[in-house]
């Protein structure tokens, strides 16, 4: 490895690279001492070698890479050239166009490396992301994997199967064995794994006698599961909390709902498996009944299951169905809130669901009951001190309207449609009860969508501070809800995509496939 230049720049490459292992060859006339010192105290000092003489193209001979660290632009060029033609790999440091490769901005956590990359467009911010990501992976994580690499042998052997081998090592890593990693007791870290692992061992001997049985995939079978029934939220992936998206990233299998997006759904495990069992006015992709006894069924195969629902999942979402099937059948069950669609596109519309001058309470209400019967208790709904939120209203906006009038409330009294809460392509068109309809008829809001209504929506005109663009006009832009509009809208499906790259790389931190690494030998 043949670094050009011995000053701060040259320092900061060599510092990485000795870490990393390589032989360093320094060609400078000048060479800092912090150079000298560094490459003088490593353990491979005996491979490093210091040349204080100008650049020559002769010192290229041999080498495997070569990093232009000068100052000096025309001798930068002048490397780049001469590299290029003896097929040398060559760095020109902060001159993306001359580099044949480049060094990502590192996590190091040996033998756990991450590697971030803007491809040279934006090492800052490549670096910033860096710091966030070292604020939250402690420095027991390296300890963790080479304890790991200590037991992986064992533990193959001992337990057969993969599922069994991941679903041990995930209890590990989120168990016990860590958090006493963590505190530095490593020696009692190690005495836990293996507690743990002659543990699990003893009861897959045990079930395969009783049973008698000669694999362990079979007691895997008859291993209990758990389900978790997950709030996704309204869209935006940044609005999952920590705990859905560490379950989201554990689960065996995902039944997912119509209402989440896409970007939520790519945050799950990738090795997972994903079923859609959708719902959609008259269209059901599966019954609620088929859904609850796929939830048992899964559970009771021993795998762990994420329940994935748009929104949360005790507002309308039959959250509440599902784990009275789950606890009649004995399965074990997590529950963990989203944040409804009544909170999202309030607030992302600029709409406050409640406020001392306008409103002392706020509804959520469906506008379709059981089995779909209409909701028609429009007398209940004649208080202009309350908001009142219609979920599932869209569809019905003509009853709606007219019942409400017809009941006794104001024509005049707001009322806002909010379609795509919280994505790049949400739209909102404020009206009133008597001229709502056709406004809506002339814009053609996509669902998922819903109703506000009350005086508040009346601050919606001054307060509203997301997607301006898309406020009150026609707007085709992808709608992301399943078996909605396939008009593609590239900036925005661009803008969530990064958006949930973000997010995933914080919850697959050990996945190769999410990070860029740079191997030099």
């Amino acid at each position: 490895m043949l670094i050009v230049g011995g000053g701060d720049v040259a320092l900061r490459k060599a510092d990485l690279l000795s870490r990393a292992g390589a032989a360093i060859t320094i060609l400078a006339p000048s060479i800092s001492a912090e150079i000298q010192a560094l490459l003088s105290h490593t353990k491979y000092k005996a491979k490093h070698e210091l040349i204080y003489e100008n650049y020559n193209k002769a010192y290229m001979t041999g080498a495997r890479v070569i990093i232009a660290a000068t100052d000096d632009e025309t001798l930068n060029h002048q490397i780049h050239a001469d590299a290029s033609d003896l097929n040398i790999p060559v760095n020109v440091v902060d001159t993306p166009h001359l580099c044949d490769f480049i060094f990502p901005a590192i996590v190091d956590r040996n033998p756990i490396v991450i590697g971030i990359s803007s491809n040279g467009k934006a090492p800052v911010l490549a670096r910033l992301l860096r710091a966030r990501l070292e604020t939250l992976i402690p420095q027991g994580y390296g300890k963790l994997a080479k304890l790991a690499g200590e037991f992986r042998s064992e533990v193959k052997t001992k337990i057969p199967t993969l599922t069994g081998r991941r679903q041990f090592w995930e209890r590990a890593f989120e168990g016990q064995v860590s958090q006493l990693m963590f505190a530095g007791n490593e020696k009692e870290a190690a005495a836990q794994l293996q507690a743990d692992l002659d543990n699990t061992a003893s009861a897959i001997n045990e079930k395969n006698t009783a049973d008698n049985t000669s694999t362990e995939s079979q007691t895997v079978k008859n291993t209990m599961g758990e389900v978790y029934i997950v709030g996704a939220g309204p869209g935006d992936p940044e609005l999952l909390t920590f705990k859905a998206l560490r379950l989201m990233q554990q689960a065996d299998i995902v039944y997912y709902d119509a209402l989440v997006s896409p970007q939520v759904l790519d945050l799950c495990r990738r090795d997972a498996d994903k079923v859609f069992v959708g719902k959609k006015r008259s269209n059901h992709a599966v019954a609620q009944l088929g859904i609850n006894e796929l939830l048992v069924n899964s559970a009771k195969e021993g795998r762990r299951v994420v329940r994935l629902k748009g929104g949360d999942p005790f507002i309308f979402g039959r959250g509440g169905e599902e784990i009275e099937s789950l606890r009649a059948h004995s399965v074990p069950y997590q529950v963990v809130p989203g944040i409804t669609a009544a909170n999202a596109a309030a607030s992302y519309a600029g709409i406050p669901l409640t406020h001392r001058d306008h409103s002392q309470s706020v509804r959520f209400v469906t506008g379709f009951l059981k089995a779909g019967a209409p909701n028609s208790n429009f007398k209940s709904f004649l208080n202009t001190d309350e908001t009142v939120v219609f979920y599932m209203g869209l569809h019905s906006l003509p009853r709606l309207t007219t019942g409400l009038i017809d009941a006794g409330r104001s024509s005049d009294t707001p009322i806002a449609i909010v379609s795509n809460a919280s994505m790049p392509n949400q739209q909102v068109l404020t009206g009133t009860l008597a001229n709502i309809v056709e406004l809506q008829k002339q814009n053609q809001l996509p669902t998922p969508a819903l109703l506000i209504m009350g005086d508040v929506v009346a601050l919606h005109h001054d307060l509203a501070w997301y997607n301006h663009n898309n406020q009150n006009v026609n707007n085709e832009a992808s709608n992301w809800l399943r078996e909605g509009s396939t008009t593609t809208d590239k900036d925005s499906k661009q803008f969530t995509s990064q958006q949930a790259h973000a997010l995933s790389m914080v919850a697959n931190l050990a996945t190769a496939d999410d990070v860029e690494r740079l191997v030099i030998g």
